[in-house]
């Protein structure tokens, strides 16, 4: 089977390679000619673990190849996946521009029956808009090719999108048609060999599902903060209350962890891309908009409780932050809690040390020399008044508390992720500060 998808971003990429590795023939086209060369010299424009041996292995296998021309890819494939990027407009709406030039692109050339399927995250109603284009471009040139479009989002998370797509918690699929049906069922076959987790929907279903999906995520997240801050107030542990919910089954464990706020490319966008739709539908998404206005202020709470442990006057301190990326195992900065972070202590006069074990380069790029980048972590922590874990690597759980007491100016560790032992730390002699 051959397929082609249009984007070599975080899901288009990914996609590509696991589709790739179960045997498919795979084209990934995007427009960008420096990253298509790169890609076709091995060089990957994300981390993403496992990826790069992935990706290489197929290319030398001949299953995966990479063009910047979706019109000579169109003859030979199936199923045209459009895994473009959707930024936020300045309003909070998904901007639809690349989708559309793809479904118009797609009726220019197509010259025999092809499945669309959008694998980016669109609101509902971006289909019947995308199927329209495609009729409106054949209309052009007075052809009638039957075609079809499907709504399949990604369930990545970062940091495990491999495994994520390799061994789905579920595969959920829009479609009008039973060919298009069929057709998809036929390309995820390998993925199910060991249950089938294909969940078939009509279409706006499925584009509503990953928007509902990472918005329940993120209100779980919103909601612990909350409750961590309320925890500080009345002499509660976040830590104790968050195991005594988590047993609950109604309610799990996952996504109760207490923290410094939200970010990645996921949640913030797909929750501000909610509210919209619903706004254009005359509806208030009043819940969402409190999970917004929550993450917003977590993401200023380091920030205060080192205002706190100061009296206020941060002017002149040497302030270390441990990760930048918003999560473990990606270098994705976008909506980090770090950049907030660093934008405060800035403002107030402090001077920033930093590391992160793979998003030193991605903040380069985002804010040049504002800050000063370590060699390792124990670098970052040299003079420091104060040390602020912000993202939770591997290898901050466990630091030499000896290196660390003897490197900083003043012993104080703000824990933006509640993943020290406090007792421990104070026994060490350092000033411990946490999230609830």
């Amino acid at each position: 089977m051959k397929i082609a998808i249009v984007g070599t971003g975080y899901v288009g990429l990914v996609s590509g390679a696991c589709f790739a590795e179960m045997g498919v023939d795979v084209t990934c086209v995007d427009i960008d000619k420096d990253k298509i060369g790169r890609l076709r010299k091995g060089e990957i424009p994300i981390y993403e673990p496992g990826l790069e041996e992935m990706v290489k292995r197929n290319v030398e296998a001949g299953r995966l190849h990479f063009t910047t021309s979706l019109p000579e890819t169109l003859p030979d494939v199936e199923v045209v996946f459009s895994a473009v990027g959707t930024p936020p407009d300045e309003d909070g709406s998904a901007d639809l521009s690349y989708v559309l030039d793809v479904a118009r692109e797609f009726g220019q050339n197509i010259g025999r029956y092809t499945l669309l399927v959008t694998k980016s995250t669109v609101p509902v109603g971006t289909a019947a808009k995308v199927r329209e284009t495609i009729r409106m471009e054949l209309e052009k040139r007075g052809e009638k090719i039957p075609f079809d479009v499907a709504s399949n989002p990604e369930f990545l998370k970062e940091g495990a999108a491999i495994k994520d797509f390799m061994s789905p918690d579920r595969v959920v699929v829009g479609t009008q048609s039973e060919q298009a049906r069929k057709v998809m069922e036929r390309l995820y076959r390998p993925f199910m060999v060991v249950s089938d987790r294909m969940i078939f929907t009509d279409i706006p279903s499925a584009e509503m599902i990953k928007y509902a999906a990472n918005s329940m995520l993120a209100t779980r997240i919103s909601f612990m903060n909350d409750i961590a801050n309320l925890c500080e107030l009345v002499g509660a542990d976040v830590n104790m209350v968050r195991k005594g919910i988590g047993s609950d089954t109604r309610i799990g464990k996952k996504f109760l962890y207490a923290g410094c706020g939200y970010g990645g490319s996921c949640f913030p966008k797909d929750v501000k891309a909610l509210i919209k739709s619903a706004s254009q539908a005359g509806y208030d998404m009043r819940v969402l908009r409190a999970v917004e206005e929550v993450n917003a202020s977590q993401k200023e709470i380091l920030f205060k409780k080192l205002l706190k442990h100061f009296d206020g006057d941060l002017n002149g301190k040497r302030i270390a932050l441990w990760g930048l990326a918003f999560k473990p195992e990606t270098d994705d900065m976008r909506e980090a809690p770090a950049l907030v972070l660093i934008d405060r202590l800035r403002e107030a006069g402090a001077a920033v040390r930093v590391f992160d074990p793979v998003a030193m380069d991605e903040c380069r790029r985002r804010i040049g020399d504002r800050v000063e980048y370590a060699t390792d972590m124990y670098d970052a922590a040299v003079d420091a008044d104060a040390l602020l874990l912000v993202t939770e690597w591997k290898q901050f759980r466990m630091p030499s508390l000896p290196v660390l007491k003897r490197t900083m100016k003043h012993p104080l560790i703000v824990d933006g992720r509640n993943i020290y032992d406090a007792e421990y730390l104070r026994e060490a002699g350092f000033v411990y500060d946490k999230i609830g």
